[in-house]
């Protein structure tokens, strides 16, 4: 089995490495991985390499993501959503759904975030969470981050919560975005239920549920499709041949990495320039 990539749709109370694990046992491999970590609170997209998937997982780092989010007004917590120790409450508020909009849209922008103590970001090489369980405190590390489109889908003030679709960059953290969203509001706002709808190129529509994978009901989306967009040659069995066995090619391109395909349409390796000559290329991933 090649492998490829497998769009998870994860459910609930489970980490990504969760279903890392799971996905591993099912198919009966340890090459698995995945990118774009979910908190255990989240569901929905997960994209997982699997065997030869792996090796391409990290080309699609930078792609953009959509969630649609659930907040709960006027609550503060320490882990930022609903999951954590509650810090305190706000029973009377004022909201109206205008001025919700107009706090949403300004922040159709790039912004400092300032990331959840509650994390796995590494501050002097010791990740938050561990700070936050030892009790230690520590300066929270701002990331640009930016949030391209938001939209409010629900205000519903009996139960005291509204419900936004956004799309942002990398390295967002939704349950960071909520919090700020109630600075503005000078509401307090944790986030209570987190659905990844897309990430990048793959869609909820393109997900499996864990039953269905269990029950071997999926096809892998092809390793090709995380390099849309990349420089991409196609080349002969002669040549095919040289690739797979890790050689050293002639720089013909003039590109930062190439694409190599064979003549059925499949990946066969990833180049890039040779530092000790520019007039070669070399193999930063084959796949046999």
């Amino acid at each position: 089995m090649n492998g490829g990539i497998l769009i998870v749709n994860k459910p609930k109370d489970c980490t990504s490495r969760d279903i890392v694990d799971k996905i591993g046992n099912i198919l009966g491999t340890t090459k698995v991985g995945h990118c774009g970590t979910l908190d255990p609170i989240a569901t929905g997209v997960l994209v997982l390499g699997i065997n030869d998937g792996l090796k391409v997982l990290e080309f699609m780092n930078n792609d953009t993501k959509e969630y649609i989010a659930t907040a709960r007004l006027g609550m503060v917590t320490d882990t930022l959503d609903v999951s954590g120790t509650i810090e305190g409450v706000v029973d009377e508020y004022w909201i109206k759904e205008d001025r919700l909009k107009e706090v949403l849209a300004s922040f159709k922008k790039k912004y400092m975030q300032e990331v959840p103590l509650y994390s796995s970001v590494k501050v002097d090489g010791v990740r938050l969470y561990k700070y936050a369980r030892e009790g230690k405190k520590v300066e929270l590390p701002k990331r640009e981050v930016e949030i391209f489109d938001i939209e409010l889908l629900d205000l519903d003030t009996v139960r005291d919560t509204f419900k936004i679709k956004c799309t942002v960059s990398k390295g967002t953290y939704i349950r960071s975005l909520i919090r700020d969203i109630g600075k503005e509001l000078c509401i307090p706002c944790v986030m209570e239920e987190l659905e990844r709808t897309r990430q990048g190129l793959f869609s909820i529509d393109d997900a499996y549920t864990m039953e269905e994978i269990e029950s071997n009901n999926f096809k892998y989306e092809p390793i090709s499709k995380v390099l849309d967009g990349y420089y991409t040659v196609t080349v002969d069995q002669f040549i095919e041949s040289k690739i797979k066995n890790g050689r050293v090619l002639e720089n013909r391109y003039d590109k930062d990495m190439v694409v190599f395909k064979n003549q059925k349409d499949e990946v066969v390796g990833i180049y890039e320039p040779y530092y000790k000559d520019n007039t070669k290329i070399k193999p930063i991933r084959v796949f046999k």
